[in-house]
Formats: structure tokens, C-alpha cells, sequence
């Protein structure tokens, strides 16, 4: 039995329909380097999706891989209450450089989710160790994703996730996000005033005395399609949470450590949250790592006698993990020796405008819109209507097939094709991809 057959016999992908994989077999990857994958055949693969968006800086970086190889040989692993370790003292020391002013303590976990359900269960014990102890509810927005875990799934608004788990889910406060290529106020994201705001601050008047936090994916929301709204919002939905007592949680799991050209996407509008949850690139894509970073003043609510009950019992087994400490400190230092953020802020102007010079005269091409590296190519069928493909005609996924024969990890959501690469990636890699992805389009929408 094969490799193939093996992987079918045994494994359940996530994310998908096992039974596509009938026809489209598992693809076995033998090796990484840089932007690129090779499969047991040889044959390469761009990774412009950067693995689900987690492979900040390529494939086997040597750097990262020296790190964990020697962190390997001293400490792979140690329970993390009341014992702690060299690697998590400094990586707190070198991301208090970097995050947004006001953020002072941190969380581990080992993903996305683990960190999302965390700040939910802080903001809503924060209030009740405080005395508001009638605000246990959330807000969030239409189109939002934050994770699977149930918590997580409560506070996204996709029914691609979270339709059928619904009798299970907390009682959320969903608020219209900005939906800013389809604007129903006919307004330009450069230069509108976010007009759709009014949706956030109705649902403040009514709902906030109940509500305990807000979250939110901050100028990006990745898995509605890439859709990019302005800094703006941010500054007013930072004003509205002071005027109502309601905690900020920004979701910066996917928008963290550059990829919206910027280290956090919240440094484009100025201001903090109150609760941060990093993950995917932290670690460049190595280890499975969480942080829930938060400020002194919700920290000082849970700090007591242990028996006056207000510690916070939540954990996770590979809290502060060494490997994934190591992983995430040589990714640090990359990015400042390396001037990681400059160059890619350079190669961003590059692949837009080399994207839109090469697709955006396609009939079914309504939109390439981007922030830093982060380019989302939105399919109609019509221009002028912006009305999307039937989701039955899964247009999306015939170019991903496509994409796949020519060499190119492209992986759609829904109408929305991206490109999320690593930011190491050069021009010629670029060149490549745009062609690859424009030939895939092309046969696909033949």
C-alpha cells in the first residue's frame, strides 16, 4: 500500500469533504523550502497561502531550525505552573517591544482557538470579580471567524462553521461588519468616513450594560474572503468601548507580525485593545503556540489570596512550551536583523500592482483588493452587479485543481482567491505565482 492509500486509509483532513478526495488525491509533501513545497515526485508548489497563513518566513528557515535544534538538546518540555523557563522570560521581554502600548501581561496556550476562548473566559471573569456581574454577554461581527472551539465558533457568524453546532453555542450579540467592495452606503474604504459604523454603535446602545467584550479581526476579516475595511473603524470602535465599559478583544491570530504591513494590524489606527490573541506567525509556522496578551489592570482583578477564588483556572498542557519559545524568538530576531518588514512592505507594492496589471481585465475579476502582502481576487459573474458564483458551481475549487497541476497552492474562499505568502518571498517568486494563478483562472473560467 502506498503513501496515498495509507493517508486514505487512516486520516480525516480537516476542512474537508473526504469524498473529494476520490478524485483528488492527498498531495505527500516530502520537503519545504522557502515559498516553496515538493511532493514525493519532485514537482514544487508556491505556497502563497503560507500553510493557513502561519509560514511567516518560508519553509525550513536555517535560523528557526538552529533554534529548536538547540533548545531540543537542554529542555523540550516542563509544566509551566509554578516552574517557568529562559526562552518564555525572554520571548515576553522582546514582544513587550512591539505590541500596542497598554498590554503588559501574557497567556500561553498552543493555538488560535485555545487563545480566542481564553479571552472570552478572562473578560467575562474580569467583570464578575469587579462587580458588573450582569455583563456576561459578547459582540461580535457578521462574516467574523475566530476559530472551532464552541466558545470561538460563538462569536464568529459563519454558517459554513457554525450552523449546525448553533444549540450549542453561547447567545451572541451579532453586529454588520463593514462589507466594504459592496458598500451600502456606495462609499470607497480610502476615503469614506465609515459610515456603517452606526451598526456598532446601535448595537452599543441597546445591548452594552449586558455586554462583557467585543471581538474583533482587526482591518481584515480573513476567512469572509480577505475583506479590508479602515483603520477608522478601529479608532471609533476604541472610543465606543471606553464610553460604554465594554473590553476590546482584537483577534490578531492571522493579521500578527506583519502580514498587514504593520506588525499588528491595530498599530495602522493608533490605539490598543484591551486583550490581544496572537498565534500562526509567532512561532513562523514551527510550533503549535497561543499568547492572550492583556493589561495590568485586568490582570490586577484575578490577583488575590488563592483562597478568595479569583485565580484563573485555565490551562493547557504546552503552555510556554520551550520549543515553540525558540521557534518564536529566532522569528524575532529575524524580523529586526533581517529588516523583514521594510523589504516586504516593498515586494506588497509589487505583487498588487503585478496582480492587477496581469487579472483585473478579466471579465470575472471584480476586485484585487490588498493590505501589506494580503491580496484577495474576488470572482463575479458581472462587474457592474458584483453578484458572486452559485456556491454549487464550487468555481473556487476548479481553480485550486487547476492552480495545483501548474504548481501553485492557492487555496479559495468561497468567490475569493488570496494571496497570504511568506514574507520572505522575492519577485521572481511573485512573477511565477501571478502567472501560475492567472493561468489556472483563465482555463478554469473557460
Amino acid at each position: 500500500m502506498n503513501l496515498i492509500d495509507k493517508d486514505l486509509k487512516y486520516i480525516w483532513h480537516p476542512c474537508s469533504q473526504m469524498k473529494d478526495y476520490e478524485e483528488l488525491k492527498p498531495i505527500i509533501i516530502d520537503h519545504g523550502q522557502g515559498v516553496y513545497l515538493y511532493d514525493k515526485n519532485e514537482k514544487e508548489y508556491i505556497d502563497i497561502v503560507s500553510s493557513w497563513w502561519c509560514n511567516l518566513l518560508g519553509h525550513c528557515h536555517p535560523k528557526i531550525n538552529e533554534a529548536i535544534k538547540l533548545q531540543l538538546d537542554t529542555l523540550e518540555h516542563v509544566i509551566f505552573a509554578n516552574f517557568s523557563h529562559e526562552p518564555a522570560i525572554a520571548l515576553c521581554e522582546q514582544l513587550m517591544d512591539i505590541i500596542p502600548r497598554g498590554l503588559a501581561k501574557f497567556n500561553f496556550s498552543d493555538n488560535g482557538s485555545s487563545a480566542v476562548e481564553c479571552a472570552l473566559k478572562m473578560s467575562f471573569q474580569y467583570y464578575y470579580q469587579t462587580g458588573d456581574t450582569q455583563k456576561t454577554r459578547f459582540m461580535c461581527f457578521t462574516e467574523g471567524y475566530h476559530g472551532e472551539t464552541i466558545g470561538a465558533l460563538s462569536v464568529g457568524s459563519m454558517d459554513l462553521y457554525a450552523k449546525i453546532y448553533k444549540p450549542m453555542l453561547m447567545d451572541t450579540i451579532h453586529i454588520e461588519a463593514p462589507d466594504c467592495y459592496r458598500c451600502p452606503y456606495g462609499k470607497n474604504r480610502d476615503s469614506c468616513e465609515v459610515e456603517c459604523f452606526v451598526n456598532a454603535e446601535a448595537a452599543f446602545a441597546e445591548y452594552a450594560n449586558q455586554t462583557c467584550a467585543i471581538i474583533i479581526e482587526p482591518l481584515l476579516q480573513g476567512s469572509a474572503g480577505m475583506r479590508i475595511y479602515p483603520p477608522l473603524y478601529l479608532k471609533k470602535l476604541r472610543s465606543l468601548c471606553d464610553k460604554y465599559n465594554v473590553l476590546l478583544i482584537a483577534d490578531e491570530i492571522a493579521t500578527g507580525f506583519g502580514r498587514t504591513g504593520k506588525m499588528f494590524a491595530f498599530d495602522h489606527a493608533g490605539v490598543s485593545p484591551d486583550i490581544m490573541c496572537i498565534s500562526k506567525g509567532l512561532t513562523g509556522g514551527y510550533m503549535p503556540m497561543a499568547i492572550t496578551i492583556t493589561t495590568n489592570e485586568i490582570y490586577d482583578a484575578f490577583y488575590a489570596d488563592y483562597n478568595e477564588g479569583k485565580a484563573f483556572m485555565h490551562s493547557h498542557t504546552y503552555s510556554g512550551n520551550p520549543l515553540g519559545c525558540s521557534a518564536a524568538l529566532a522569528v524575532q530576531k529575524i524580523l529586526k536583523e533581517d529588516h523583514i518588514l521594510e523589504k516586504a512592505t516593498i515586494r506588497a507594492e509589487y505583487l498588487h500592482n503585478k496582480l492587477a496589471a496581469t487579472l483585473l481585465q478579466h471579465p470575472n475579476i471584480g476586485e484585487i483588493r490588498h493590505i501589506g502582502l494580503i491580496n484577495a481576487i474576488e470572482l463575479v459573474t458581472d462587474k457592474s452587479s458584483k453578484i458572486g458564483f452559485d456556491s454549487k458551481l464550487r468555481i473556487g475549487y476548479k481553480i485550486y485543481k487547476r492552480a495545483l497541476e501548474k504548481g501553485l497552492l492557492l487555496r479559495p474562499l468561497g468567490n475569493v482567491l488570496y494571496f497570504n505568502p511568506p514574507l520572505i518571498i522575492n519577485e521572481d517568486e511573485i512573477d511565477k505565482a501571478v502567472i501560475r494563478c492567472r493561468d489556472a483562472i483563465y482555463e478554469a473560467l473557460m
